[in-house]
């Protein structure tokens, strides 16, 4: 088992990786696409907060990718699509905000009904099922999750569980890793992102094999790679 890795935020993280892991993706969360007219029949007010469940979001909803919300935002890439995200949430210090940016994809979503924010701190449902895939890919069926907030940890059969059981498994950040420790993938708070980590150097063809959309770790990204 892996205990949750605390990454320095301005240090490269390969270099940072434990326990013989080579290599690590950035896995964007997508967004969330629920069916035209959802919001409506959900609000009773002006002033609620929408957002869907776990629940309606597996069952109802489709992901739209990083990619085609930055075809039609203005944004012009990952970083500016992550720094416009984090400064619309408050996630980020006042010096590092880009509020010209978090306008352009708030006035973009605002043209879309029923298009909503990716995950921030969890996994994402939509990318799940693809890593669980990644994670028995050399014969796991055990895995393990560490979860750092209040500090639990434990095992569970795959066969036995459904990626919305696992996303049940902590309400913030968690590191789950496969029975052999050849792979891992952690949410990290406030990012809407996942990082993948891998024993094999070839985790770029693990990535495209399974459809995800990632960034690359070279040996200088850093967890603050959209600075």
């Amino acid at each position: 088992m892996l205990d949750y890795i605390r990454l320095d935020w301005d240090l490269p993280i390969l270099p940072q990786l434990p326990n013989g892991f080579k290599s690590a993706a950035i896995l964007f969360h997508p967004f969330i696409q629920m069916p035209y007219g959802w919001e409506k029949t959900k609000r009773e007010n002006p002033y609620q907060h929408i957002y869907p469940s776990d629940e309606e979001m597996i069952n109802l909803g489709e992901p739209i990718s990083w990619i085609e919300v930055m075809s039609k935002s203005g944004l012009k890439s990952y970083k500016e699509l992550s720094l416009a995200l984090q400064t619309s949430t408050g996630a980020l210090g006042y010096k590092y905000e880009r509020e010209d940016l978090a306008n352009l994809l708030n006035s973009y979503l605002e043209t879309i009904p029923d298009l909503y924010y990716p995950d921030s701190d969890c996994t994402s449902l939509f990318i799940i099922d693809s890593l669980l895939k990644v994670l028995c890919s050399k014969g796991a069926s055990t895995l393990y999750f560490s979860e750092p907030i209040h500090d639990t940890n434990g095992s569970f059969k795959v066969i036995d569980i459904s990626p919305l059981e696992i996303a049940n498994l902590s309400p913030n950040e968690s590191i789950i890793t496969d029975e052999n420790m050849d792979f891992a993938f952690m949410g990290i708070y406030d990012s809407f992102i996942t990082l993948l980590l891998a024993k094999d150097t070839n985790i770029e063809d693990i990535i495209k094999s399974h459809n995800l959309e990632a960034l690359i770790c070279d040996k200088e990204v850093s967890p603050s790679w959209f600075l």
